[in-house]
Order: structure tokens, then C-alpha cells, then sequence
């Protein structure tokens, strides 16, 4: 077994606190990787606090990770020692269900073996984060990151990206589309970049204009403060395509009048509370209201390699591990710009 040091939560009210625990020794197709940096994800918060339920204690959270490999099991193919790699949301899957086969893990019918608070495909053994300094995952649930890419702003890129890049692709955003993002967090700043890097017209909706001037320097051509009743008004049938990040509750139909015939609004962010929805609104435009989550392997590493051509990356704080139960406050009272990055050699 292979000796490792992390930051753990004991239960659902205590602070994170140091944590030591065990890896498995590298099998045949699995990787060893010294983790040297891991994004800090709303939903660590969520899964800490079990905001969302059925959270297992203790608990490593973690699932935005960059770092580089440091042994590898003897019929790894794919990776070398050295090379800079990620672990996003997951480490497994069934491999053999229509999803899995097609590339969306994520949507595994058994259900995907998620980075931590979640078991091995044994059904037993608990998975554990990112926030800690190694971690073993099987080649082919491993990203690959591009060269010109830093390995503390790829981090996020493993979540935060590719949560954003999916359904920007799927709904094919690009050239002549109108593309909303509601939010201006660590979701909604790569969302902007990624828009904006496929072309897109991208129109920035948050409470207030306190983000204006960063939302254009990320790409935005666009920006309306929805605490102004004016503007829903403006912006009526406007959109193509809404992706929504917040993870509060807010007025879905208020955001599904903005778009046009046969627009969309795909949920992104996971408040802990449910939503009510008019069904005219949907019906009366033909609207589409989808949610979207994450994205598979080869899909993850399609955005890797556009975010590699096109240059976009995360804009971060990065913090020392000791600091990570300060972030998550400053996090619940929006006070980062725009993804806090834990530094894990503070560990």
C-alpha cells in the first residue's frame, strides 16, 4: 500500500483537518500520480456539508487534479513517467453499458465511481480526493495535459471546464449564436472563454455589474445585472442558448422568457433546493429546459486539447492546503477570482 497525506472532513459540521490514509499499489493498467495541485469545487462544499445527502465520512474531497506521473503499472500504454496529467470527477465506470460504450461515462447506468465520497468498482472500498498528495487511477480514466498549459490553471479545467465545454458543445454553440451564461464564478469564467473561443456572442448575466470589467476582459461582449427588472425586459427571446451556473435557487422562468423559438437552457450549477418550471413558457416557444453534467473521458480531453489551441485556462487564486476551510467561506460569499487552486506541496 502506498502511504498518503491529505486533508479530510470527519463529519458534515467539522472543519477539514490532516488526514493520513493508503492507496492501493498500481495495478496492471492503473498510474500513480504525485497530485501538485487540485481546483476547489463548489461541490466539495455540497458533498462536505452533505447539502446534497448521502455523503461517507471521512472524506478526501477533490476532483479538479493536475499533477505528474510518478510509477506505472505494467501494462500502462498510454502514460509515461513524468507526464503532466488530470483526474476529474470520476475514476470508473461499468465500461459495458450503452453510455460507457459511447464515451459518456458519466451517464454509466451502474452508476460512475466518482473521484471521492463515492466506492471502487468493488462496491466497497471508498474513494478518496484530490486534496492529498497521491493519487492511483487506471490509464484510461486519466487526462492528458496540454504542454502549454500550467498545471495549477489546468486544475479546474477538470471540472469547471468541462462542465461548461459539454453542453456548449452538444447545444452547438459557435459562430451566429447567442449565448448566455448566468453567473460569473469559477463556472461561469471559463464559460465565457469557452464561448467566446468558439465564436459565440456571449451576453454575462450577474446580480449585479460588479464583474463587468472582468467579464469582458474574459471574452464577454455583453453584460446585463439581473437585479435590474429592466433587464428581462431587454433581453426577451434573445438567446439561443442559456447555460445557467449559479448554485442557488433562482427563477428559472424568469431566464426561460430570454429565449427565442427553439432555444435552450441547460442547468449546469446544483442548488440543494428544487425548482418550479411553467410549462406555457417551454411550450409556447418550444423551448428546451436540459441539465448537463460534466462530460466523459474523450470529451474531457477534447476540451483539454481546444483549451491548449485556444490558450484558455483558469483564473486562480492559489492557496495552501491549511487555508482550504477559510476558502470554502469565501467561496459561499463569492469572494474569489475566480477558482481557488490548493497548492499540494503545503501539505
Amino acid at each position: 500500500m502506498i502511504p498518503v497525506k491529505g486533508y479530510a472532513a470527519q463529519d458534515s459540521s467539522t472543519p477539514l483537518g490532516p488526514y493520513s490514509f493508503q492507496r492501493r499499489e498500481p495495478h496492471d493498467h492503473d498510474i500513480v500520480i504525485d497530485i501538485k495541485y487540485c481546483g476547489i469545487c463548489h461541490t466539495d462544499i455540497h458533498q462536505v456539508t452533505n447539502g446534497w445527502g448521502g455523503s461517507t465520512y471521512p472524506m478526501v474531497p477533490g476532483h479538479e487534479i493536475a499533477g505528474t506521473v510518478s510509477q506505472v503499472g505494467s501494462k500502462v500504454t498510454r502514460y509515461k513517467v513524468g507526464d503532466k496529467v488530470g483526474v476529474g470527477c470520476f475514476v470508473d465506470s461499468c465500461r459495458k453499458c450503452d453510455p460507457c460504450k459511447r464515451g459518456l461515462e458519466q451517464y454509466c447506468q451502474e452508476g460512475m465511481s466518482t473521484t471521492y465520497n463515492g466506492v471502487e468498482r468493488d462496491g466497497k472500498t471508498p474513494t478518496q480526493g484530490g486534496y492529498s498528495n497521491k493519487i492511483v487511477v487506471d490509464e484510461n480514466y486519466v487526462l492528458r495535459i496540454p504542454e502549454n498549459i500550467p498545471l495549477d490553471r489546468a486544475a479546474p479545467l477538470l471540472c469547471a471546464g468541462i462542465t461548461l465545454y459539454s453542453p456548449l458543445a452538444h447545444w452547438k454553440a459557435g459562430p451566429g449564436k447567442k449565448v448566455g451564461i448566468v453567473g460569473l464564478g469559477g463556472l461561469g469564467h471559463i464559460g465565457v472563454k469557452i464561448a467566446h473561443a468558439l465564436g459565440s456572442e456571449v451576453t454575462v448575466l450577474s446580480h449585479s455589474l460588479a464583474k463587468q470589467n472582468d467579464a469582458k476582459k474574459l471574452g464577454a461582449d455583453k453584460f446585463y445585472a439581473t437585479s435590474d427588472s429592466q433587464t428581462f425586459e431587454k433581453l426577451r427571446g434573445y438567446f439561443d442558448l442559456i447555460i445557467n451556473t449559479v448554485s442557488s435557487g433562482i427563477d428559472l422562468n424568469a431566464y426561460l422568457e430570454l429565449l427565442k423559438l427553439d432555444g435552450a437552457m441547460i442547468l449546469v450549477g446544483m442548488p440543494e433546493t428544487e425548482a418550479s418550471v411553467g410549462p406555457f413558457l417551454l411550450a409556447g416557444a418550444r423551448r428546451t429546459l436540459a441539465g448537463s453534467l460534466i462530460g466523459g473521458i474523450k470529451e474531457t480531453q477534447e476540451m483539454l486539447d481546444f483549451c491548449g489551441k485556444h490558450n484558455v485556462a483558469c483564473d486562480i487564486e492559489i492557496i495552501p492546503i491549511q487555508k482550504v476551510n477559510e476558502a470554502y467561506k469565501r467561496i459561499l460569499n463569492s469572494d474569489v477570482r475566480y477558482r481557488f487552486v490548493i497548492d499540494i506541496k503545503s501539505l
